[in-house]
């Protein structure tokens, strides 16, 4: 074999190879902001809690108001760059550098609303590697990202409408009824 003969075979196998490669998924274009209305229901240590949930997300910080059935205040989450302060009807207040700390802590469940922006947008958080599955028409159906499992199970049109996540010990169903 000459040697611009081994040349082109090793660049196409070098090409070949890279294409093989895997790479990290990183998130679709899309707004970073939004606002969302809907339902919350959560399973853990034997204790079950539903409620509604109304959301604004924006890259810089959270504000989440959770409220029972019956539309009385629960909890006010508020995640900024100082960290996290979630506010309940007794009231009381607690602090925490993340929202799942400070969830777990306040209400008994783990909320995770740091990826929670990404995933209720059928996508995964650019921060950490995540697995995924897609339908037949190529929307997400199955997200692994951060010890969470994320189902999607229902769509109403290109989003999300009905997601089950489970982290261990947590079973969460967030059913989005607006997106504002």
């Amino acid at each position: 074999m000459t040697r611009a003969a081994r040349l082109v075979t090793a660049l196409a196998a070098a090409a070949l190879a890279g294409a093989c490669a895997q790479f990290e998924p990183r998130p679709p274009a899309g707004p970073l902001e939004f606002e969302l209305t809907g339902r919350l229901a959560a399973r853990y240590n034997g204790e079950s809690f539903t409620g509604n949930v109304t959301w604004s997300h924006a890259q810089q910080g959270d504000e989440m108001l959770i409220s029972s059935p019956l539309g009385q205040g629960v909890a006010r989450i508020v995640r900024d760059h100082e960290g996290v302060i979630l506010r309940t009807a007794e009231p009381r207040e607690y602090r925490a550098s993340d929202a799942e700390t400070l969830t777990q802590k306040a209400l008994g469940f783990r909320l995770p609303l740091l990826g929670l922006g990404d995933w209720v947008r059928a996508r995964p958080s650019a921060d950490s590697p995540a697995v995924t599955q897609h339908n037949d028409n190529g929307t997400l159906k199955l997200l692994e990202q951060r010890g969470w499992r994320i189902e999607y199970l229902e769509y109403e049109g290109e989003r999300p409408r009905l997601l089950r996540l489970v982290y261990p010990g947590i079973e969460l169903r967030f059913a989005v009824t607006e997106w504002k």
